[in-house]
């Protein structure tokens, strides 16, 4: 199945006011989507429409061509979303949250790749410290510490950058350039300014959730 997803005439409102509607998008394979609007704008409530987390809206998702109430199943297959808060158990180590969600995902615990995957994202050396005693950068880190640890070609992620030191933005933005340009796909909120490059494209909600541009 191709990695393509695609949303038809999207709308929702929330309280009484659209935050969206009319909205079509085609997010293909080697692409960084940046969606952009203003705070209220429903740039959150579109990552976990298109993720599959909310049923509350108007329109139709396809995946890979086929609608997605019959391509669920291979959607969530080859989804990898990082929300807004880093997800990360505050009583549970790095190496534990890992392990959890390699469960999640169906994966074998592998306590190597875990351990790869921490070092990938400079928390070698951390590994046993209780998620809870670390600052909210290196929480941000281990949950980032996913994007290698579960392969998965469409990545969404909510404000990934959040905490992040200036080597830490650096080292992801690199990673999103590199997932592109392997073939994946990532759909992003930042307030970050990215730097441009060839696989960037924006999507902006308006002022008032009316409208959306490329």
């Amino acid at each position: 199945m191709s990695l393509r997803l695609q949303a038809r005439n999207l709308a929702c409102e929330r309280d009484d006011r659209w935050l969206f509607h009319g909205l079509d998008l085609d997010i293909r394979a080697g692409e960084i989507v940046r969606v952009e609007g203003p705070n209220g704008s429903g740039k959150t409530t579109l990552l976990k429409i298109l993720s599959g987390q909310l049923a509350d809206y108007e329109g139709e998702l396809f995946w890979g061509d086929q609608p997605m109430r019959r391509a669920r199943e291979a959607f969530l297959s080859s989804l990898l979303y990082l929300g807004h808060a880093p997800g990360v158990k505050a009583a549970l180590t790095p190496l534990e949250n890992l392990a959890w969600y390699q469960a999640l995902a169906g994966q074998s615990r592998d306590e190597s790749s875990r351990l790869a995957a921490l070092e990938a994202v400079g928390l070698a050396g951390f590994e046993d410290i209780p998620a809870g005693q670390l600052s909210a950068g290196q929480q941000r880190r281990v949950a980032l510490a996913r994007l290698s640890l579960i392969p998965r070609p469409l990545w969404v992620l909510d404000e990934p950058f959040t905490a992040i030191d200036r080597d830490g933005v650096s080292a992801l933005e690199q990673r999103l350039v590199a997932h592109a340009r392997r073939g994946g796909c990532v759909l992003v909120t930042t307030h970050h300014e990215l730097t441009p490059c060839d696989e960037l494209r924006r999507i902006r909600l308006g002022a008032g959730g009316c409208d959306a541009g490329h």
